[in-house]
């Protein structure tokens, strides 16, 4: 057991276990189906919170990145369950829009952020560049997969007690389970050289410079990158919250929590499988093929006009959506290298945040002034058409050769 706990395969199981329990955003349309219907909230009310939420998500990244850089995972992971949990319990206080923006969106929002950062920088440091994907993948599957469980929960508590104490009993439960977990978390000891299961499979990552976030923006890949996952996250964030008021609009069904966990159960085996897959093809490869994929599923989502069609677009969704999440940092390692993952990786995830008020805020301005989401399916889809057109030639001899210009001496 002492040899698994110095182990990479260890701080995998760690921060995929606090991700599992501290997934909370994607679950947030079934709140706010409960908003709408109990409380009599506008479309665009109930989306405030989540959008605030998602912003606060990726400013806490970006500034709690170099955080981690500095101080290892186990402060940044533990303020950061307490920050989610008083977030949570704060928000069974007082159910008010702007009450909410402030508890769940800001204090919640924030709190995940930093978790979120904490456990997907540090366990790749354990390994070989050839298993960048695979781990990752692994590890932000976690919190696709607390939504599976989640939702169904959420909304059996939501029949038990009301919203305010499920917030509570939520905000309780998470930093209990995590605050232990984040005690475990950890970067390797200095000097630390990862397994390989080649040496010439290792042989790239050798030459790859660690670069600071400041020699990252110089590079022009950095702001391709940027775009194109703002472009691309718009659309998925837009289904996530939204799926149980289009599930009402579109098809006339009151069960669209059971369609966010359709979503999750894809948006998991989107993230193993594309952080696997992308360690043999290439990221940007099978991140082209996804943005195609999604695109057409998009366009297409407004003629989905049953309740079988509606959950083909939302697995469909779902998966192309979790494929592209362990894309970007795995990419953000072969380019920029492990050392100042945390940080570079926090200020890419930026567009995270832009992508999540593109998304689901546009979408329910469009809900309430039309009373359909065509226009947003569209909207997205040319989105994600822009997003492919960026990932052609990415990876020309002149992108490496800029990434080696800013490498550290």
């Amino acid at each position: 057991m002492a040899q698994f706990k110095r182990s990479g395969w260890f701080i995998v199981a760690v921060a995929t276990g606090i991700n599992l329990i501290g997934g909370l955003l994607y679950i947030w349309s079934i709140i706010a189906a409960k908003l709408i219907s109990q409380y009599g909230w506008s479309s665009k009310q109930a989306s405030l919170p989540y959008t605030v939420a998602l912003v606060a998500f990726v400013i806490s990244m970006a500034v709690f990145g170099r955080v981690l850089d500095r101080r290892g995972p186990r402060f940044t992971a533990t303020l950061a369950v307490l920050l989610m949990g008083a977030g949570l319990v704060l928000s069974g206080l007082f159910i008010h829009p702007w009450w909410l923006v402030f508890s769940f969106g800001m204090v919640t929002g924030a709190g995940t952020g930093i978790m979120y950062v904490s456990t997907t920088a540090p366990p790749a440091k354990w390994f070989a560049a050839e298993k960048n994907g695979l781990v990752t993948g692994i590890v932000v599957a976690g919190v696709a997969l607390a939504t599976v469980y989640y939702s169904p929960l959420v909304n059996a508590l939501l029949g038990a007690v009301g919203l305010p104490r499920t917030f509570i009993y939520i905000g309780i439960a998470v930093p209990a389970i995590c605050g232990l977990l984040a005690q475990f978390m950890a970067n390797p000891p200095a000097g630390y050289t990862p397994p390989s299961g080649s040496a010439a499979a290792s042989a790239p990552a050798q030459h790859v410079p660690d670069v600071t976030w400041r020699e990252m923006v110089k590079t022009p890949q950095f702001y391709k990158l940027w775009i194109m996952l703002a472009f691309s996250s718009s659309a998925g964030l837009m289904i996530f919250g939204h799926a149980a008021t289009m599930a009402r609009v579109q098809v006339n069904w009151n069960g669209g929590y059971l369609l966010v966990s359709l979503l999750a159960v894809f948006n998991v085996l989107g993230r193993l499988l594309g952080g696997a897959l992308s360690d043999r093809v290439g990221r940007m490869n099978l991140m082209r093929i996804v943005f195609i994929v999604q695109a057409i599923n998009l366009l297409l989502f407004s003629r989905y006009d049953s309740i079988g069609l509606l959950a083909f677009g939302m697995a469909l969704a779902g998966l192309c959506y979790g494929a592209t999440f362990p894309l970007f940092p795995a990419l953000m390692m072969d380019l920029y290298g492990k050392k100042y993952l945390g940080g570079n990786y926090g200020l890419v995830n930026t567009a995270w945040g832009v992508g999540g008020v593109i998304g689901p805020m546009i979408a329910a301005a469009i809900l309430d002034a039309s009373g359909s989401y065509a226009a947003a399916f569209a909207a997205a889809s040319a989105l994600l058409a822009v997003s492919a057109i960026l990932s052609v030639g990415f990876h020309r001899p002149a992108d490496a050769a800029a990434v080696k210009t800013f490498a550290r001496p």
